[in-house]
């Protein structure tokens, strides 16, 4: 019995002498030379920062300077004045606190994001962020600035205020973080009860 295989091979032999076609190349292909490479590197480069921007989105080009006496204050549309005057004067209990101390720019902009992150996640409302005045040094009030520059972009700080002087006065700032979505689920579920 003959195979395909056998039928092929016996074409092959009648044809005489066979060879595969010989093809161009489409593309050449040539090694990168140095310009390329660091076109490369410097691509990627900018994909990394861009991905560790997206991960912490609080800006850390140019920062407004505070002077250290100045006091911190922020309130976002829709928050109750009797609320943030309550927040200003000390009257909620701090459930969370962030000492920024001995850090620098970079490592504080990390502890701040993640700190709000974890207050979310925690389900706390009130929060304590000291940061120091910074008087007597050379970039006076540098944290103190940054502080203020970067709560306003996460949406999760409805408000801030410089503490009292039993919390650490203008070295610290008082944060009122909106509401979980779990606690908002609660207090919906709460309330249509009542109904």
């Amino acid at each position: 019995m003959t195979t395909d295989s056998d039928l092929f091979q016996d074409a092959l032999g009648e044809l005489g002498d066979v060879r595969p076609l010989e093809q161009e190349r489409k593309v050449a292909l040539r090694k990168d030379d140095a310009r390329t490479q660091v076109n490369r590197r410097a691509r990627r480069e900018a994909a990394t920062a861009e991905t560790a921007r997206e991960l912490n989105p609080l800006a850390g080009e140019f920062v407004e300077p505070v002077d250290p006496w100045d006091p911190l204050e922020f309130k976002r549309d829709g928050v109750q004045n009797g609320v943030y005057r309550n927040l200003r004067l000390g009257k909620y209990r701090v459930d969370a606190r962030l000492d920024l101390h001995r850090h620098t720019v970079e490592m504080a902009r990390r502890a701040v994001f993640d700190f709000v992150r974890d207050c979310l996640e925690a389900d706390v409302r009130c929060a304590l962020v000291t940061h120091g005045k910074g008087e007597g040094r050379k970039q006076p009030a540098l944290l103190k600035s940054c502080v203020n520059a970067w709560l306003p972009q996460l949406p999760e700080v409805l408000a801030f205020h410089s503490a009292q002087k039993q919390h650490g006065g203008l070295g610290a700032t008082y944060l009122l973080l909106r509401k979980s979505e779990r606690k908002r689920q609660d207090n919906l579920e709460r309330h249509q009860r009542r109904k």
